[in-house]
């Protein structure tokens, strides 16, 4: 049996509000994340390692930073015609209006579907933090005979509220769609959990563009979680896929189960963060067989010349100079000066920590300077006093400093 012509679609143009200020100046794709990464490079790294090398990447809001990510870390020999990671920004082709949601931004880029003229196409968020084997969704999606296919990651039901929600019958056939309802319907085997949507799709290519075009001579929110699915139901044959039923080679035995992540507020950034260390952590970024790739980084292996480094991360070209750092994650070419203490804070690139500085739940953008004896994160009217982000659950956030090269 011939191997299907995948195109996967990367919906990179979310503007990422509720994680404000990391997305002041970049959209949430683009955000840092676990020391080295973007949150896209998640995505794209599970389509590299499930060996789909035809990749358009779509971006809109505060794009730059994404693009030049992009451009300096993800490109592909480009000699053969199906191996490509290519960004397209919005083209307007249909008059001038920028994506209005998910099944839009699709619709408005059907040239690069046509052209393609792919069997399946893959469309997926890049906002997401895991690992998946795609290509175990698309033997599902063949097997089951299915025109377009859902991941879906069970959920507790009592928190299923809070996620869009799949409902299926006996085959795992979608029969019902709600957003974040109140009475959430239970999966058949399980009435202990429901099937949340993670925002991931594989379609029959022609069924795909018959959706989108339907869609766009509607008025809907024209987007594929919110409206699309749930109207298409009886025309076209839904299939949920188990998430938890992937395996994905490497992951050990302590790791959570399923691991997947919408990062989308402060304090599930941070919290993901968090879930990276520890001797078992529930996301092990260590796994040489599906790894996590981004841009690659030059500069010496970090430098600890004295102090107390406890269950951290330090990135490429760190020092870290007689300081207490503890469960923490420290970008690359971060300065730690001595007599600093930081706890459970994450601290980005290019970043100096003076002396004596105290930070504790901290999150500390790119190319910052905390001043030698300034604390952050013990107290709140101090802290929205100097103008920093203070989220609900106490988590404090410093907005991107000034670019500078040192």
């Amino acid at each position: 049996m011939r191997e299907p012509k995948v195109l996967a679609i990367i919906l990179a143009g979310g503007r990422g509000e509720r994680l404000s200020p990391l997305t002041q100046e970049r959209g949430k794709p683009a955000v840092p994340f676990g020391g080295r990464y973007r949150i896209i490079d998640f995505v794209l790294s599970n389509f590299i390692n499930s060996e789909i090398y035809s990749v358009y990447v779509l971006v809109q809001y505060k794009s730059q930073s994404l693009i030049d990510h992009l451009t300096g870390g993800w490109r592909l020999g480009g000699l053969l015609r199906r191996q490509f990671i290519t960004v397209v920004p919005p083209q307007m082709r249909g008059g001038e209006i920028w994506y209005r949601g998910t099944a839009d931004a699709v619709y408005q880029n059907l040239n690069l579907i046509e052209d393609f003229t792919p069997d399946l196409v893959a469309v997926f968020g890049a906002d997401h933090i895991y690992r998946m084997d795609i290509n175990q969704m698309i033997d599902f999606h063949l097997l089951k005979g299915a025109e377009a296919t859902v991941a879906a990651l069970p959920v507790p039901i009592e928190s299923a509220r809070s996620f869009g929600i799949v409902e299926v019958d006996e085959d795992e056939r979608i029969v019902g769609f709600q957003e974040k309802p109140p009475r959430p319907k239970p999966m058949p085997s399980d009435p202990n959990r429901a099937y949340s949507s993670m925002g991931n799709y594989i379609f029959n290519s022609q069924a795909l563009v018959e959706i989108v075009s339907d869609d766009a001579l509607r008025t809907t929110e024209h987007d594929f979680g919110r409206s699309v699915i749930g109207e298409v139901l009886e025309r076209y044959k839904v299939y949920a896929y188990n998430f938890l039923n992937n395996e994905v080679p490497g992951v050990r035995a302590y790791e959570e189960r399923g691991y997947w992540r919408d990062v989308g507020n402060l304090s599930s950034y941070w919290s993901a963060h968090m879930d990276l260390l520890g001797a078992a952590p529930a996301f092990d970024l260590n796994n040489w067989r599906w790894p996590i790739m981004s841009e690659g980084l030059v500069g010496l292996p970090a430098k600890v010349v004295s102090g107390h480094v406890e269950d951290s991360l330090i990135g490429v070209g760190s020092v870290i100079d007689n300081a207490h750092v503890q469960r923490s994650i420290i970008g690359h070419s971060v300065r730690v000066d001595e007599g600093t203490e930081i706890q459970e804070s994450i601290i980005m690139d290019h970043t100096t920590i003076g002396k004596g500085a105290r930070l504790r739940r901290a999150i500390i953008d790119r190319f910052n300077v905390i001043e030698p004896s300034e604390s952050v994160g013990f107290d709140r009217d101090q802290d929205e006093r100097r103008r920093y982000h203070v989220d609900p659950a106490g988590i404090v956030v410093r907005a991107r400093g000034i670019t500078r090269w040192v």
